[in-house]
């Protein structure tokens, strides 16, 4: 992220994502059992971008909180919703205007009146300290400009004993310049 200002690469985020189109169910079927799919609405299902699934070791318990950081349009949202139950609360949280509008709609269509869904930055969590018993996300954390502060403000609003579940890209070796100066592999 050294070749773009946190601005320009979150601009760059959320233009790309904010034009994401529903393609197929081909990520969610990889990642996702049949029967976690069954029941949800499909355009979550055909707009999964994850790269795991963090909500299935996150061994959520019916009436927790959690916070779905980069909720995207919600797949992850609606699952953990529907282990929390309408005694939990989901917080979806995303910098994208687009895909916090896209995930309360989806559970709006799902029922899920026990999420609640914010823009915002993962390195500016708008919740307060030990707020939630659970942070899952999924794919999110590599799109950050400040890593290490989004792992904080992470850890800042769990509750002590609280659970971590994260899923993300992880680079082992030197990426090409032309990469690094690339605004779509910053989106990727």
């Amino acid at each position: 992220m050294a070749h773009f200002t946190d601005v320009a690469a979150r601009a760059i985020i959320r233009d790309t994502y904010a034009q994401i189109v529903p393609g197929s169910r081909t990520v969610a079927d990889r990642l996702y059992a049949p029967e976690e799919l069954e029941g949800l609405p499909k355009a979550p299902v055909d707009l999964a971008l994850g790269v795991g699934h963090p909500v299935r070791h996150a061994r959520l318990r019916s009436g927790e909180i959690v916070l779905d950081v980069g909720c995207g349009a919600g797949i992850d949202t609606l699952l953990a919703a529907r282990l929390v139950g309408p005694d939990g609360r989901v917080i979806g949280l995303d910098m994208t205007p687009a895909m916090v509008e896209r995930t309360r709609e989806h559970a709006a269509i799902a029922g899920f009146g026990w999420v609640e869904v914010r823009e915002g930055l993962m390195e500016a969590i708008p919740l307060g300290d030990r707020a939630v018993d659970v942070v899952v996300t999924n794919g999110a954390l590599n799109l950050s400009t400040r890593k290490s502060r989004a792992l904080a403000e992470m850890l800042r609003v769990l509750r002590p004993g609280g659970r971590l579940a994260l899923a993300d890209l992880v680079v082992t070796e030197a990426l090409p310049e032309d990469v690094l100066r690339s605004a779509p592999a910053l989106a990727a």
